[in-house]
């Protein structure tokens, strides 16, 4: 079973890209972040035109999470976390497909910081932390997956120098996802390359795909009888270097 996630940076301006992408690599589930919008606007006829069915949590021009199954339509359990009931958001979906427990996460930037953006940011990981422990209590197979925003780990950018002064940096962010791996989640990518160099993420601007200036931000948290049947992971780092594509690289796990 292959699971991947990919920040599309506006589902209508990629869809291309995007229906292009699952022809090629046909992901067993997809889940979607930034898709920018309502839900009314969301292209599901085209994703079932190539045979998969999709659920959204959409919001206008701005932030919404998707999930989508080959063959399979995901059974929405939750869409946005609890703990701040003003927050409208559309960030967070979870559902179920094919025995699997899998959550779209679009964690907020947090930028500028310090600010009430970054202090909205810690306080949203910390709702995300109470939500996985209630799920690793289920004892069921669950993958939390999606742009998180943060930088783990300074091999987890081009420079250790770089974006320092980032929301994406600070320790209190890397301190918070920290806290919820410690819960008993596995970081996919980091387990398979502990090395680090591996990026999912490269910015429009000065050139950084051309440098290859990219860091690490979309992650895929297992929970431990997922963590155990995992064979593989990796980065479809061509789809970034195609024509209008996103600024993330979509970021796939497969499973035994």
């Amino acid at each position: 079973m292959r699971i991947a996630t990919f920040n599309i940076n506006g589902i209508k301006a990629r869809l291309p890209r995007l229906l292009e992408w699952l022809e090629e690599t046909r992901p067993d589930i997809a889940c979607l972040q930034e898709i920018k919008t309502q839900d009314e606007g969301f292209p599901a006829e085209e994703f079932e035109r190539i045979g998969y069915g999709a659920i959204r949590h959409g919001q206008k021009s701005f932030n919404g999470v998707a999930i989508l199954a080959r063959d399979a339509k995901p059974v929405e359990v939750q869409r946005g976390l609890l703990g701040e009931p003003e927050d409208e958001h559309s960030r967070y979906m979870e559902a179920d497909v094919n025995g699997l427990r899998v959550a779209s996460i679009y964690l907020p930037n947090g930028n500028p910081q310090p600010g009430p953006k970054f202090d909205y940011k810690l306080r949203w990981m910390e709702r995300l932390r109470t939500r996985a422990a209630e799920l690793l209590a289920l004892e069921i197979p669950v993958v939390l997956t999606g742009d998180y925003n943060v930088i783990p780990h300074s091999h987890d950018i081009w420079a250790p120098t770089a974006l320092l002064d980032d929301a994406l940096r600070q320790p209190e962010s890397i301190a918070a996802y920290r806290r919820i791996l410690a819960e008993g989640w596995t970081d996919a990518l980091a387990s398979h390359y502990p090395q680090g160099g591996v990026w999912t993420y490269w910015d429009y601007q000065a050139g950084a795909w051309q440098k290859d200036h990219g860091f690490r931000i979309d992650h895929f948290l297992l929970s431990p009888a997922v963590a155990d049947r995992l064979q593989a992971c990796g980065v479809d780092k061509d789809h970034r270097a195609r024509e209008k594509a996103s600024d993330h690289a979509p970021v796939w796990v497969e499973l035994d």
